[in-house]
């Protein structure tokens, strides 16, 4: 089943494609989109092509940054019929639970997950795509958009304590700067996407929540239905992506993550002709690409985000699945241009 996610989700696309001094007609024919697609916000259109879309114009403009100059302009009202729930959460924490809860309707090819030790919480976030694409783009947009609605919640003083992405710093930070604020830890090369911040941050009080309004968008909300039917496919999925660079993609740990117990979760993954770990070396199969072309995570650092407590094990399976050694691998593939 192929992920849709909505066409909002590349709203002023056209103004940051100008702004670089880039015809934005032949990048989307060569994604297979259109213009009118783009100007209905309800439109659904393939994650892989946004996110191909998303790169090429990054890589045609020799601009590394155009994800996240499309979020900087962002307001939560382009969030769509969810923004008014949101924006009356009473709470960051009601806001980003929220916002996980109905993601289906935001975007289908989202995985945010909220992790807490001690006081810290970690919120990673990742952009699902259902074939290996390059993602820097789609990933850094996304999180520049949760950071702003984080923003509106609590205001423009809020400032987690770290942001973080798989990916590499790019030459200049001058946009993330002005994105994630002039104070704001940069971790790039880590080992999730996200953010980091203090507990207490998530139980701040939102200044602007009206509880009857916060329930009257709750019922509207409700009635509304996703354009992509529920699978459990996407959502085991989704929780891999999210579970494996932790060391927790374990069957029991994503069965209690989605409310089923062991048996149910495979039952239903076999109604759909899947199974867990088919589902697993998917991801797998992604992440090995993704964190392969970050020439600064070393073989042994990606080993353990794929599960593997032993370096032998991952060189076996990587070379099962792409034909060369992961040092051959890179070797060769290090020749070849790419996006960062």
């Amino acid at each position: 089943m192929s992920t849709l996610v909505r066409a909002a989700v590349l709203t002023n696309y056209f103004e940051v494609a100008r702004q670089v001094g880039l015809n934005p007609q032949p990048l989307l024919r060569a994604a297979g989109l259109s213009q009118t697609t783009l100007t209905d916000p309800e439109q659904r259109v393939l994650v892989s092509a946004a996110a191909n879309l998303l790169e090429e114009s990054a890589r045609q403009a020799n601009c590394p940054t155009f994800g996240l100059r499309m979020a900087e302009s962002r307001q939560l009202s382009d969030m769509g019929a969810i923004s008014l729930l949101l924006t009356h959460q009473a709470t960051l924490g009601d806001a980003l639970r929220t916002t996980i809860q109905y993601r289906h309707l935001l975007n289908e090819a989202l995985a945010i997950y909220l992790e807490q030790a001690g006081d810290t919480v970690i919120v990673r976030q990742e952009v699902l795509t259902d074939t290996p694409v390059a993602s820097r783009q789609a990933t850094e947009l996304a999180l520049g958009v949760l950071f702003r609605m984080c923003g509106t919640v609590l205001g423009a003083h809020w400032r987690p304590y770290s942001v973080n992405f798989t990916h590499p710093a790019p030459p200049d930070l001058q946009v993330h700067r002005r994105v994630f604020g002039s104070s704001t830890k940069f971790e790039f090369d880590s080992d999730f996407n996200g953010f980091v911040c203090s507990a207490a941050d998530l139980e701040q009080k939102n200044p602007t929540a009206d509880p009857v309004m916060a329930r009257y968008a709750q019922r509207f909300v409700d009635s509304l239905q996703s354009a992509n039917e529920p699978s459990v496919v996407r959502d085991v999925r989704r929780a891999i992506y999210l579970f494996l660079p932790m060391g927790r993609a374990t069957i029991e740990l994503v069965a209690q993550g989605l409310g089923l117990n062991v048996r149910t979760l495979q039952r239903q993954l076999d109604d759909a002709g899947s199974n867990f770990s088919e589902l697993i070396n998917e991801v797998r199969r992604d992440l090995a690409l993704r964190y392969m072309q970050n020439e600064k995570y070393a073989l042994g650092r990606i080993a353990e985000l794929l599960g593997y407590s032993m370096p032998s094990s991952f060189t076996r399976w990587f070379t099962a699945q792409f034909g060369a050694a992961p040092a051959q691998w890179r070797a060769e593939h290090a020749r070849k241009p790419r996006v960062e």
